[in-house]
């Protein structure tokens, strides 16, 4: 019934049902429940689609083509069906860690809440977007064949000191526990903050902050503008 509905351009609501039949009353617009519910089995397989690629799979499928915008509806309403809603994720994640502590018992995790939200180690942050914004720190270390290891992150509200201070005070309490290490990252004004509190804990001879070759090219062509420099 849906396929059809889709396939002519049109939705339906049901208004009343008898065990072999029911009554539908049919609308022009095609909602993007419907639509939903079509795709599911495209996201379950790939939960990452791209919106083009399933505008493609409909067009190909039901020989209509859906609009961008309800298709990007379409898709996040599959996802959230099939895996569940921003809540749901987030209200997981201390289930999540409790069972990967337990699987891996040398694993910290360290929680501390707000009223409301609003070798040698590279360390960086990125914004997160959709619904909950934030800031993913995140550290990894090199090992000796060169390979790139994450060994820690933490979601944090922004790139701030506080945020900082909390993640590299947690990092050397639990992960990097030896001295002479070397930090490596972009010297932004709140890891150089958050270094000046750790009362010696991230500063010589216990280890040595050093600047991230990668943004001092970045920086030096964002100031200058010249790439033959």
């Amino acid at each position: 019934m849906k396929d059809y509905t889709i396939c002519q351009g049109v939705d339906y609501r049901v208004y009343e049902s008898e065990p072999t039949t029911f009554y539908a009353k049919y609308h022009s617009k095609l909602g993007s429940d419907t639509f939903a519910e079509a795709i599911k089995p495209l996201v379950e397989v790939d939960p990452s689609i791209k919106v083009k690629s399933v505008i493609a799979e409909v067009q190909s499928k039901f020989n209509y083509t859906v609009s961008y915008r309800k298709a990007w509806l379409a898709t996040q309403k599959a996802v959230e069906s099939i895996f569940g809603g921003w809540e749901a994720s987030y209200e997981a994640l201390p289930i999540w860690f409790e069972a990967m502590c337990h699987k891996e018992p040398s694993a910290v995790v360290y929680f501390e809440t707000m009223l409301a939200y609003q070798g040698d180690d590279l360390v960086d942050g990125t914004h997160l977007y959709e619904k909950y914004k934030g800031c993913l720190l995140v550290v990894v270390s090199q090992d000796g064949n060169n390979n790139i290891v994450p060994i820690a992150f933490a979601i944090v509200e922004g790139e701030t000191s506080d945020a900082w201070h909390f993640f590299l005070s947690n990092l050397r309490q639990h992960v990097v526990t030896r001295d002479g290490v070397g930090l490596i990252s972009d010297r932004h004004e709140s890891i150089n903050s958050s270094i000046i509190r750790s009362n010696g804990a991230w500063s010589p001879p216990r280890a040595f902050h050093m600047f991230c070759i990668r943004h001092i090219e970045l920086n030096f062509l964002r100031k200058f503008k010249a790439p033959y420099l």
